[in-house]
């Protein structure tokens, strides 16, 4: 590829090829949460600083890295962040995230917990409206809420429906008053409210259509004018939004947003250069070398770019311990140590991402720094395959799932090298983005690439580890270590306390090999260099004013505020 020319080791193209391996753990968003370090935005000229008071007005076509077949029934949806990015600008969720990566009240005016944490009180804002006139009050959330947890006739909960597992009932206390009744303490509940991004709020009258996932309806920024799957959609501004920005602006501040699906990195960033695209979203887990291209683009005041390693997710490959090979932990600690990741990343992504040694990155609850993740030792990597082949009488081979992407892909080939140098053999198969998600759901898979786990609390991860045949454990493991883990820590009150028990869990998980780490992900969202205001989240003074005080959330993975994009005029 031209961009590896940009690699300043000089190193030769058999290290080129195999520093490619790296890039096998690169992937598809399923999101959660991190926390740690800082965004930064710069480029164009200066930063949103420089460009003045943000101006009201205009359009920006916005690049996305997948298209959301399925649709936008949220209660029903499986979103990567190019889904989630699209459900926050039709939707808003009852809480978003601050500064800290906490949960904090947005479109509820309050949500307040009992002493033990076994009932939640969520008071709605007042005069909220859907986009088709209809009230936000306290019997659609109800509804919302049932659905989710599937518990609403007709619609039928995937991922939710063990999410919500300890939600023992949900009643209207009054017109704008909603009380959830958990089974047991959960510390944790309101952060489950933006889940991400992906709870948002669907009125009524979608929540029952028969067209759910297309008939898109919410209390959002914009408004669906027209979706072409694979193509694009259109949105225009909602003039009865909610929100108001520090000076007294409604929000949003553009009149038109556009959606492009793009698998293609290069296809954006030709994009962007040739003003078709005027900002498009952007990891480090696959295309690090397009993020540095676009760094010295934004240094020279060609683009704007918001880049943030903050509430990071981690890449990886994710092993399907439900079949062999994987079912057996010698050919997981095999695939674990066969590959030099530290020398990978340095050749390939000329050091770019932070090598990953668990799920949770520096700055999250959770991390350590001696989280027990194995060194890379290509010796005994074959002297497992031996034993593994003279224990079972098979060979050691597995085919790798990934996303159809040619950065992905490429380095998915690349890396068969590393695990045939081991003595393994591997072959690859591709799909899109959501057929992945279902791929995982499945577990018709033995190693598939992924990206997950971004940085809020750990207890959004219970989903993903839990086992007792939870189906969205998409690794199928039942560890009895693991489960205690997760249930101490959605019950613990106690912070420090808290911080043991998942800095535990951290070690419990590397030491099976559940998942093999690669690297934390940087995103970037670069822009034309007149669009401004890339910003994670902001959280919402009482008033609705689009601000509480507090500093904007820096991480990205979760995609931007839409409400907060705006165009110079």
């Amino acid at each position: 590829m031209g961009r590896r020319k940009r690699n300043p080791s000089g190193t030769t193209s058999r290290w080129t090829i195999r520093a490619a391996l790296v890039l096998v753990f690169a992937l598809v968003a399923v999101a959660c949460g991190g926390g740690g370090s800082s965004s930064e935005s710069d480029g164009g000229g200066g930063t949103d600083e420089d460009a003045g008071p943000p101006q009201m007005g205009g359009k920006v076509v916005y690049g996305l890295e997948a298209e959301t077949t399925d649709g936008w029934c949220l209660p029903e949806g499986q979103l990567a962040i190019s889904g989630i990015q699209v459900a926050r600008s039709i939707y808003d969720t009852l809480t978003t995230v601050n500064d800290e990566g906490e949960a904090v009240p947005f479109l509820a005016q309050s949500v307040e917990p009992n002493d033990d944490y076994t009932e939640w009180t969520i008071e709605l804002r007042e005069g909220i409206k859907f986009h088709d006139g209809s009230d936000l009050d306290a019997e659609v959330v109800k509804n919302n809420l049932d659905a989710y947890r599937g518990k609403y006739t007709g619609r039928n909960s995937v991922l939710f429906l063990f999410v919500l597992q300890d939600i023992a009932d949900v009643t209207v206390e009054g017109p704008l008053t909603v009380k959830v009744t958990t089974s047991r303490p959960w510390v944790a509940f309101d952060s489950f409210l933006f889940s991400s991004g992906r709870m948002g709020m669907v009125a009524q009258a979608q929540l029952d259509s028969d067209a759910c996932g297309r008939e898109l309806v919410g209390t959002g920024p914009f408004k669906l004018v027209d979706w072409r799957v694979n193509s694009s959609m259109k949105l225009e501004r909602n003039p009865d939004y909610w929100r108001t920005d520090a000076d007294g602006n409604q929000l949003p501040y553009l009149d038109e947003l556009e959606y492009q699906p793009t698998p293609e990195a290069t296809q954006l960033q030709n994009g962007l250069d040739a003003g078709s695209v005027d900002a498009f979203h952007v990891s480090s887990n696959t295309n690090a070398l397009i993020i540095e291209d676009l760094r010295e683009q934004a240094d020279s005041g060609d683009i704007s770019m918001t880049e943030s390693g903050d509430f990071a997710e981690a890449g990886f490959l994710m092993l399907n311990v439900t079949k062999p090979p994987f079912d057996n932990p010698i050919a997981r600690e095999a695939a674990a140590i066969a590959v030099d990741r530290e020398e990978q990343n340095n050749v390939l992504n000329n050091g770019i991402p932070e090598l990953a040694n668990g799920p949770f990155a520096e700055g999250a609850l959770g991390y350590t720094e001696d989280s027990g993740y194995p060194e890379y030792d290509p010796d005994r990597a074959k002297d497992l395959v031996t034993q593994y082949e003279e224990e079972t009488g098979e060979q050691l081979e597995f085919t790798i799932s990934a996303v159809q992407d040619t950065a992905v892909l490429q380095a998915v080939e690349f890396a068969k090298q590393y695990y045939e140098d081991a003595g393994m053999t591997v072959s690859v198969t591709s799909v899109e983005q959501s057929a992945l998600i279902t791929t995982a759901i499945e577990k018709n898979y033995q190693g598939i690439t992924w990206r997950n786990y971004p940085g809020q609390d750990p207890d959004n991860l219970y989903v993903w580890w839990y086992g007792a045949g939870n189906p969205v454990n998409f690794m199928g493991f039942d560890d009895p270590e693991v489960n205690e883990l997760l249930d101490q820590g959605r019950t613990t009150t106690d912070a420090a306390e808290r911080q043991q028990i998942y800095e535990d869990l951290n070690k419990e998980l590397n030491k099976e090999f559940y998942q093999l780490w690669a690297s934390w992900t940087i995103w970037a969202v670069p822009a034309a260099s007149d669009v401004h205001g890339m910003v994670g989240a902001r959280p919402v003074g009482e008033d609705g004013v689009s601000t509480d005080g507090s500093s904007d959330y820096p991480g990205l993975a979760l995609g931007v505020d839409p409400a907060l994009i705006w165009r110079e005029q």
